[in-house]
């Protein structure tokens, strides 16, 4: 991944999925972020949580090690098993974890393990439903019938692709409710960064006409936990409605005797 990050290709993806992160990421408040795999982005740069890391599930290398954040300690674990506590962080970012994890599934439950109640997760990933997707599944049939074995293939290899849809059934399974989703880079899938930036007015077409086909996607959800009650907000609503019920009883009061 990190290599083809280095490609034109790479590169466009790369810029935008680092302009939207910005965004997206920009005021959610807290104060432990945490942001699993792919260090060449900087998603939790533009977060203002006093502590934040970046989480690799393998030895980082050095090219690797120097794209970390400067404000983030480089943590090395398992996706499968996260080392905190039920409950402790306030932010999850997947810049395509999920993607290349060896299991997706049991990498987002322990995501919701670790995520406080309102707590958030932004997930970013490849879109199958795209002409980059369509492009990987043809060279994976190229390959399959072994042809242009010495041709690689558009996009990394490894891992598996997960739908926007599916994505989101998995969070609300979960206890997530999908709070925004977003999908970009309509571009058409060339090597050439010259045939790239002639295809640069696609990305305006694209939003407008075929917004569900962009080659990625990221999703912001929020850890929702049923039967939870705001002590606080019910015990002052409380008060305020005994102390009407007096402020009523002695205006009675008040009245009978005037009356007598």
């Amino acid at each position: 991944m990190a290599s083809w990050l280095a490609t034109p290709a790479g590169r466009y993806l790369l810029a935008w999925e680092q302009h939207h992160l910005d965004a997206a990421v920009a005021d959610l408040f807290g104060f432990h972020a945490l942001q699993l795999g792919l260090p060449e982005l900087d998603a939790l740069r533009n977060n203002r949580m006093p502590h934040r890391w970046v989480a690799t599930d393998g030895t980082p290398g050095l090219d690797a090690a120097e794209a970390l954040p400067r404000a983030a300690v480089a943590l090395q674990l398992d996706f499968d098993a996260l080392p905190f506590d039920s409950a402790s962080l306030d932010l999850v970012v997947l810049p395509h974890t999920l993607e290349l994890a060896r299991d997706p599934h049991q990498t987002l439950r322990e995501v919701e393990r670790v995520l406080r109640p309102e707590g958030r997760v932004v997930v970013v990933g490849f879109n199958p439903a795209s002409l980059w997707g369509l492009r990987q599944r043809l060279g994976r049939m190229r390959l399959g019938v072994g042809l242009g074995k010495n041709k690689p293939l558009f996009l990394p290899d490894g891992g598996e692709f997960l739908g926007y849809r599916r994505l989101r059934d998995w969070l609300q399974l979960l206890s997530f409710e999908v709070e925004s989703g977003r999908f970009g880079c309509y571009r058409l899938p060339v090597v050439s960064e010259r045939w790239l930036q002639r295809c640069d007015w696609m990305d305006g077409s694209g939003e407008r006409w075929w917004p569900v086909f962009g080659a990625a996607y990221f999703v912001v959800a929020v850890k929702r936990v049923r039967g939870m009650r705001l002590v606080g907000l019910v015990r002052d609503q409380r008060q305020r409605s005994k102390a009407a019920a007096v402020i009523a009883t002695h205006k009675r009061r008040e009245r009978e005797k005037e009356v007598a």
